[in-house]
């Protein structure tokens, strides 16, 4: 299996297909679907360099499911799955269960 390993502040997603019909029940054409905007990290880079050439670590992790814009990064194949490459500043937030929240805190 091949893998891709981004540099820099780039992150690796494999889309999360949403659900096919709608609450009411009503299924959606996959010509009327629009691209997911949520996704799974399967990869990070190990971060950009600040002014002062430290590194900067990312905030996304393997693992975590992001929100980002529906044209954001760039599609690649890769052994047959589609797979979206991006800047970690593309991605809108992370998503957190309701529990873990307050875990955390």
């Amino acid at each position: 299996m091949t893998m891709i390993r981004p540099l820099h502040d780039r992150v690796l997603i494999r889309r999360i297909e949403e659900d096919e019909k709608t609450a009411g029940g009503i299924i959606i054409p996959d010509s009327a679907k629009e691209k997911p905007v949520q996704g799974e990290v399967v990869a990070t880079g190990p971060g950009a360099r600040g002014d002062d050439n430290e590194l900067i670590a990312l905030e996304v992790k393997t693992g975590d499911i992001v929100l980002f814009g529906k044209w954001a990064g760039t599609e690649v194949k890769l052994d047959g799955e589609e797979y979206v490459i991006m800047k970690e500043s593309d991605i809108f937030g992370i998503v957190e269960k309701k529990g873990a929240a307050k875990k955390a805190a």
